[in-house]
């Protein structure tokens, strides 16, 4: 049986410097198809993360945000036009049945550059079917963003079907319950490490499971091209839903697609229920929080002496922590 590790499971070894700036670091990266980010983030297709104002943002800041299609076609086209008349990149999200093809079409006609196939299982054959019709329909002229997976065999299987770029991840959600309903997933950092070690041209995405900026970094040196957040970014002015007031706190609502929840009020009705609704206080604007990860992340290539990610990703080396050396890890000074 194989033992699988998780972001706070290992520590990146600090080494030789010579960079006096942040600013001679560069984050930028490439999905290919001439989707080229200076940030590599990406807000997630959650109905409580992206429309087309967290899309807007994203892009400001040189990430991309993937509007949502948990609405029509017609509404969630129109979000994506709006955000494209802002934004460099923007990505719209699709199921693998009914409309998927007639809302792809209506999403690339209103500018998304990405057409994400948005399921939890992404290695099964509907995957398989809807990329294919995908092609059938567009060619070789968009970018198709596919997943999630959680092994190489799952990853190598999205490629050669045709994905451009592929959600590496299953159940490290902060708000996804898949490995507690189904007992299946595996930790998103050994997901990461297995799907960047097989030959590849498909870019990776990490998703699931980052809480921190430094997690970020240990998804990028681990093998990540760019990584997806939620819970990161929810509850910010730009996410969709309105504020209220619960003891005295602004709050907005953040759930998981696959929630019981969530899923009644997009289609009526629930199957699996594998994830869970929750409450965010106020963030503020995802502005803030977006040029604090572009810090930190510059930050952490440069305690491996790197100033791009490529050669970060060459000299990138993880040590296993024990449990007290987490909580060393963490701030653990005592509260007054």
């Amino acid at each position: 049986m194989q033992k699988k590790y998780s972001f706070n499971d290992v520590l990146l070894v600090p080494q030789y410097s010579d960079i006096s700036t942040r600013s001679n670091v560069s984050v930028s990266t490439s999905l290919g198809k001439d989707v080229n980010l200076t940030l590599p983030i990406i807000s997630s297709p959650m109905d409580t993360v992206t429309s087309n104002l967290m899309a807007t943002m994203m892009s400001r800041n040189g990430g991309m945000g993937i509007v949502h299609r948990y609405n029509s076609p017609e509404e969630q086209a129109n979000l994506v036009f709006k955000a494209a008349s802002n934004s460099d990149f923007v990505g719209a999200a699709i199921g693998v049945s009914g409309d998927f093809v007639e809302r792809a079409v209506q999403c690339r006609s209103a500018g998304a550059k990405v057409i994400c196939i948005d399921v939890a299982h992404g290695h099964h054959i509907s995957v398989k079917n809807a990329i294919r019709k995908l092609r059938d329909r567009f060619g070789d002229s968009i970018h198709i963003m596919a997943g999630n997976v959680a092994t190489s065999y799952g990853f190598s299987a999205l490629e050669s079907w045709g994905a451009d770029s592929i959600r590496v991840g299953i159940g490290g959600g902060s708000i996804c319950s898949t490995r507690v309903e189904t007992g299946h997933g595996i930790p998103t950092l050994s997901s990461i490490f297995d799907c960047a070690s097989v030959k590849r041209n498909a870019t990776l995405i990490a998703d699931g499971g980052i809480r921190t900026s430094g997690d970020i970094v240990k998804a990028i040196a681990a093998g990540a091209d760019a990584v997806m957040l939620g819970s990161m970014i929810a509850g910010t002015d730009e996410c969709p839903g309105d504020f209220t007031f619960i003891h005295g706190k602004k709050v907005k609502k953040y759930r998981g697609m696959a929630s019981e929840e969530a899923q009644l009020d997009w289609r009526g009705h629930y199957s699996s229920s594998e994830g869970v609704s929750r409450l965010i206080e106020h963030k503020g604007s995802v502005n803030k929080i977006l040029q604090h990860i572009t810090r930190s992340v510059k930050s952490g290539l440069s305690y491996s002496g790197c100033t791009n990610i490529e050669d970060f990703q060459e000299v990138a080396e993880f040590i296993l922590q024990s449990p007290s050396s987490q909580i060393e890890s963490s701030t653990h000074i005592d509260k007054i």
